[in-house]
């Protein structure tokens, strides 16, 4: 079991961003026949024959929204594939935190969406949250993949 929760793309969020994502541009599903793209809908990779989309996102432009943040230039969006057409979401009971077969950077920011650093760890696990939550200025922290730099999922302040 895990202390700290992974968070999806939001249902509304992912509502809007089928229709056109946070650049403005409409979705272009797709066929995946080789499978594997991580989903940030579910927090799973996709498997061959999903039909899925690549959309631009912005989650701390989001996230901001939510808590009245001014993230300022540290607003960013960038490509993140969800499928095409609403999904069940994350699996319940997950034992461990997704997309945790390589080196991930965990992204921390303050309650006014300004980066506080980060730290590159082997797998994302409850020693990285503890470490980044440690600082009381952290409020969000990003799971981001080491090679494009990509948004996997969030993890709020307990």
């Amino acid at each position: 079991m895990t202390t700290y929760t992974a968070r999806p793309v939001a249902p509304s969020a992912l509502e809007e961003l089928r229709v056109a994502d946070d650049a403005g541009r409409p979705p272009a599903p797709f066929t995946d026949d080789e499978g594997g793209a991580p989903l940030r809908c579910c927090l799973r990779r996709s498997e061959p024959g999903e039909r899925i989309t690549l959309v631009a996102y912005a989650p701390l432009r989001r996230w901001a929204a939510e808590t009245g943040a001014e993230p300022g230039a540290y607003d960013e969006q960038g490509p993140v594939f969800v499928h095409a057409e609403q999904c069940p979401g994350p699996a319940t009971g997950a034992a461990a935190y997704p997309f945790a077969d390589a080196h991930r950077t965990v992204r921390r920011y303050s309650a006014d969406g300004r980066i506080l650093g980060g730290e590159l760890v082997d797998a994302p696990d409850d020693a990285a949250f503890k470490n980044a939550f440690d600082d009381p200025a952290v409020a969000l922290v990003h799971v981001r993949a080491v090679e494009y730099g990509c948004f996997l999922y969030e993890v709020r302040r307990p």
